[in-house]
């Protein structure tokens, strides 16, 4: 039915055509009300359950559990590789003392001594059954034994008179390597005399690699399934540097797989457990992403709908700080935060049936789906005047304090390249781009200042004075001036926020539109009017017996009689 095709000059007409304008805007400004009420605002209007906010607190409880159910299991797996790394430098490396160094674990600085630890670890590795303690044992392929291989690297050709001060060196590199069976213990170093004829003056690295078998059993205590891994461990002696130092490290690579032919009561039933609430909790992200992004397409619709009624009425087009009231980015953190939360417990899943062993990646999933959920709750408390000073603030604050962190992120920039360049070769926390950039992070609050201006060392005058400027000049500029500006543009936002609660917000024009009270006409329907009274909890709930519809059909206007419904479509 088109409003413009009814005649001007009927005076019938003309009341009906002011009658279906006002249950038009009646009807819209009902479905806004309602779309932008808080949950209980919902509860008391229609009495009906708020199912987004029931299934966002069930999945907040669900989720942790699930975590925290993880994070136990994964602290374990953390723990058993980092002890057992401890146990191999112990066992494989001489003199271990337990201080480890920025980059390596021991250091020697005579050819007696570079063989002494070659040897020492090739025998130790030979008797690894006779000495370990742990569950570790000689890794297997197709049932025969993977050995030990040492592989050196050096120069192709190389010579020198240090005297006359006169080098020939050849930059390109060739390796050769040995491999040792573990049961050759007795004759590996006689029948290799030649592999060990080392020239130092060429040598860059020795690199001596093998792998092991373990068994982590801590999980059989929780009852659950245990897990198999592959230790592939790495020796190096570097001697890049030839500064007559050679520095030994050793890392090790784990890998976990299903343990073959195992038989542990007691752990099947647990896992089991396990599996269906994970199932239970996709099922429950499922479910809050599917009403989000209900929520969501409700919105775009209402939007379309309150455009073409300002079009149709004002002859204007909504502002954009009206268009953004209906672009609700907590749906959007909550769906994202789901589909993470989903990925996660698949990965769990497959980790729990021993078909994954991707811990490291199910942890991020897990947790960063977590804090989002966490995050999310927020948007609740924001309906409450006390609750929400937070929100509000980060909100008024946000777009100053970006462009705020932007100019003085350039100069926090300059500062560490300077740094960098200038006091890397003095000073340990200078050595790297990123330790640069933590260091001053760390300086700007306040940390760590007087060690920072301690250990700069003071062999070059020139650099020593320039540490001096440098590090007095970023301390001044940061703290006294742009931290303060930082702390000075939230507060800001904060007072505007206080000022704008005490004395009322600012209101748009679509706030504007739903502060209009609705007056029921004379001659409407009594039994309507009472039924909406009945609801009328808050000014939010005026509902005028109608039911209200969301159409995508192309007209403009539509009226029905019988259900007393008028839409914008």
């Amino acid at each position: 039915m088109e409003l413009n095709a009814m005649p001007n000059d009927d005076p019938t007409n003309n009341l009906m055509s002011m009658s279906l304008e006002q249950r038009l805007e009646e009807s819209l400004r009902d479905d806004l009300r309602y779309y932008f009420m808080s949950p209980c605002e919902k509860y008391r209007a229609r009495r009906q359950l708020p199912w987004k906010l029931t299934v966002q607190i069930l999945k907040i409880v669900m989720i942790t559990t699930q975590l925290i159910l993880f994070g136990l299991n994964n602290q374990l797996v953390v723990t058993y590789k980092e002890e057992n790394l401890m146990a191999f430098k112990n066992l494989f490396l001489k003199s271990y003392s337990g201080v480890e160094e920025d980059d390596y674990s021991v250091a020697v600085y005579t050819k007696q001594s570079v063989f002494d630890h070659l040897y020492y670890i090739i025998d130790q590795y030979s008797q690894l059954d006779q000495l370990s303690v742990g569950s570790v044992s000689y890794a297997e392929e197709d049932g025969k034994l993977l050995p030990l291989v040492i592989c050196k690297e050096y120069y192709r050709q190389g010579s020198g008179k240090h005297s006359e001060e006169t080098y020939h060196i050849d930059a390109q590199t060739e390796s050769a390597c040995l491999t040792l069976d573990p049961r050759s213990a007795a004759t590996w170093n006689t029948n290799n005399a030649s592999f060990f004829d080392i020239d130092f003056y060429r040598l860059v690295t020795i690199e001596i690699s093998f792998r092991l078998k373990g068994i982590n059993l801590q999980t059989v205590l929780s009852h659950e399934l245990p897990d198999c891994y592959t230790f592939a461990v790495s020796i190096t002696f570097d001697n890049r540097c030839h500064s007559g130092k050679v520095k030994i490290t050793l890392d090790i690579d784990a890998v976990s797989s299903v343990c073959k032919n195992w038989n542990i009561s007691g752990t099947a039933q647990k896992n089991h457990y396990l599996i269906i609430f994970d199932a239970v909790v996709i099922l429950v992200c499922l479910i809050s992403s599917v009403l989000c992004i209900r929520s969501i397409f409700l919105a775009i619709r209402l939007l379309q709908r309150f455009s073409k009624f300002c079009v149709w009425k004002y002859n204007h087009k909504v502002c954009e700080e009206d268009q953004r009231e209906f672009l609700n980015g907590w749906y959007v953190l909550v769906i994202i935060s789901d589909v993470m939360a989903i990925i996660g417990s698949i990965l769990k899943m497959e980790i729990q049936a021993k078909s994954l062993t991707s811990y490291d990646v199910c942890s991020i999933f897990l947790g960063t789906s977590t804090l989002m959920v966490w995050v999310g709750v927020i948007r609740y408390l924001g309906y409450f005047q006390k609750y929400n000073v937070l929100i509000l603030t980060m909100q008024a604050a946000l777009p100053k304090v970006l462009r705020f962190c932007c100019c003085a992120g350039m100069i926090y920039l300059g500062y560490t390249f300077c740094g960098w360049i200038v006091l890397g070769p003095y000073h340990e926390k200078f050595e790297g781009l990123s330790r640069v950039a933590e260091c001053l992070f760390s300086l700007v609050n306040g940390d760590d200042m007087f060690p920072t201006f301690a250990e700069f060392q003071q062999k070059n005058t020139v650099v020593w004075l320039f540490s001096r400027v440098y590090l007095y000049s970023f301390i001044s500029l940061f703290i006294y001036m742009v931290l303060s500006l930082f702390i000075a543009l939230i507060t800001d936002a904060y007072e505007s926020i206080k000022r704008y609660q005490k004395n009322g917000f600012p209101m748009t024009e679509l706030q504007k539109f739903l502060s209009v009270k609705k007056e029921f006409a004379e001659g409407e329907d009594v039994e309507n009017a009472e039924e909406g009274s009945t609801h009328r909890f808050s000014t939010f709930t005026m509902l005028c017996g109608c039911r209200r519809y969301t159409d995508s059909g192309s007209s403009l206007l539509r009226v029905s009689k019988d259900d007393c419904t008028v839409l914008i479509s």
